[in-house]
């Protein structure tokens, strides 16, 4: 995809500060010392047009969210369909102060980069520890959603090996991950690119199996979804915001456009698709399944229809296109850190190993603690809420301090304590749940 090459360098860009608020130019020293030819490559592959650039969006942001989204209205309540769509309003407001910072400053290329502005070597530091938080519990959740449909796949399937502590489901799960680890290794864009184009497809194939389901399927829609669970909302708040995770990723978006003053368009544009689609799904849902469907919609549908098994295998297959573009910027950046006499054989090994050792240990997270939907809960509220909602907000208040109209400041400063009050007590929410489940299946 032709922003894919700008999410590769995302991490190769280099420390620089601009302070364009007060019209004034400073380099940081460490910028000198290193070369300039990315921006320069940048600019040249800026050939995104605004129809490439929203079906980029929408294909980042839709993942995960479009299975948990029915559960989630479900528990909360239908009246919670109006925290998904502010939730989503919010976040397409944080993506375009995200584009203001990088129109006004040509030097910054990357989330971190605007972190380092804004906050110094602080700033950098957080932004880069919390995108790798994101990345990290990201592929925990999608591996447990591969184990969890696998499951549901070979349901009635029993493998004879001498391996008596793990079931047949974990050990299918153990062969799915190791048949993707080899992607890991890929250096080779067109490759990754291939992943990218995957995974979007079979999101849309969820979603359509979905749908026929309801239409064709013959399962009457027909459940009374309840008004409210206000107690639920702290939890069910973590899977919504976590649905439109994508904020590390817009920047290079930005900077692959031909037009990027069109970049707020296409955030308009993108959250209102998304927001239609993880809404309309969660209502399908909910009113297809009610109480008794599942927080992946997938494992909820009738399991001998045809759709179920294209849906099935549609959700087996997304989180193996995901391993190698997660990967890829964590892996940039190791690259960068190594000395300049290092060959490229050797990069190579250390690059495989690293990512083999980290996926593996994915792995044993994943099946130690198989609770979808309160890891992806537990990962919205502690590390979504805060890339995508706190840091935004605060970057644009301390960048433009002075600058800033009242108005502004009152409606950043009141996104940031709303994202930070739900982040905590989604942190709590779902951390207690997940213990209490976690040492229930332990006795």
């Amino acid at each position: 995809m032709c922003c894919l090459k700008n999410l590769w360098s995302q991490f190769k860009t280099k420390e620089t500060k601009l302070c364009e608020c007060d019209h004034i130019n400073i380099e940081d020293t460490k910028s000198a010392e290193r070369g300039t030819n990315l921006d320069a490559e940048q600019d040249a592959e800026a050939n995104s047009s605004f129809t490439h650039a929203v079906i980029n969006m929408v294909g980042i942001l839709i993942g995960l969210g479009q299975l948990s989204t029915p559960y989630a209205l479900e528990q909360g309540g239908w009246a919670s369909a109006f925290l998904l769509i502010g939730l989503g309003v919010m976040c397409a407001y944080s993506s375009h102060l995200l584009g203001k910072y990088l129109e006004k400053n040509s030097k910054l290329k990357s989330y971190v980069d605007i972190g380092d502005h804004a906050f110094g070597a602080k700033g950098r530091f957080l932004a880069t520890t919390f995108i790798y938080m994101e990345i990290f519990m990201a592929l925990v959740s999608y591996t447990i959603s591969l184990h969890d449909n696998l499951a549901t796949v070979f349901l009635g399937t029993h493998l004879k090996l001498q391996l008596e502590r793990l079931s047949t489901s974990q050990l299918l799960t153990i062969g799915a991950v190791l048949i993707a680890l080899p992607s890991l290794w890929l250096r080779d864009l067109s490759s990754i690119s291939f992943l990218s184009t995957g995974g979007i497809l079979m999101s849309l194939v969820i979603f359509v199996s979905v749908i026929s389901t309801a239409i064709f399927g013959g399962v009457q829609v027909n459940h009374k979804i309840p008004l409210l669970h206000l107690h639920n909302i702290p939890s069910i708040f973590g899977l919504y915001i976590f649905s439109y995770g994508g904020h590390i990723v817009f920047p290079n978006l930005y900077n692959a456009m031909k037009d990027p003053s069109k970049f707020t368009k296409v955030s308009i544009v993108s959250f209102t698709l998304v927001t239609s689609l993880y809404t309309t799904l969660g209502f399908m849902g909910a009113k297809m399944f009610g109480p008794d469907v599942n927080s992946q919609v997938t494992l909820s549908m009738p399991p001998k229809l045809f759709v179920t098994k294209v849906a099935l295998w549609a959700t087996v297959v997304t989180p193996m296109t995901k391993y190698a573009l997660e990967f890829a910027p964590f892996a940039t950046q190791l690259e960068q850190r190594l000395p300049s006499s290092t060959s490229g054989r050797t990069k190579m090994i250390i690059r495989s190993s690293v990512g083999s050792f980290l996926l593996l240990v994915i792995l044993v997270l994943a099946l130690s603690v198989p609770y979808f939907e309160h890891v992806l809960s537990l990962t919205g509220s502690l590390v979504s809420v805060a890339i995508c909602l706190i840091f935004p907000c605060a970057f644009y208040i301390k960048i433009c301090w002075g600058q800033i109209s009242k108005p502004l400041l009152v409606l950043n400063l009141s996104i940031i304590t709303f994202g930070f009050l739900l982040g905590v007590m989604g942190t709590i929410s779902s951390s207690k749940l997940l213990v209490k489940h976690f040492q229930t299946n332990s006795i």
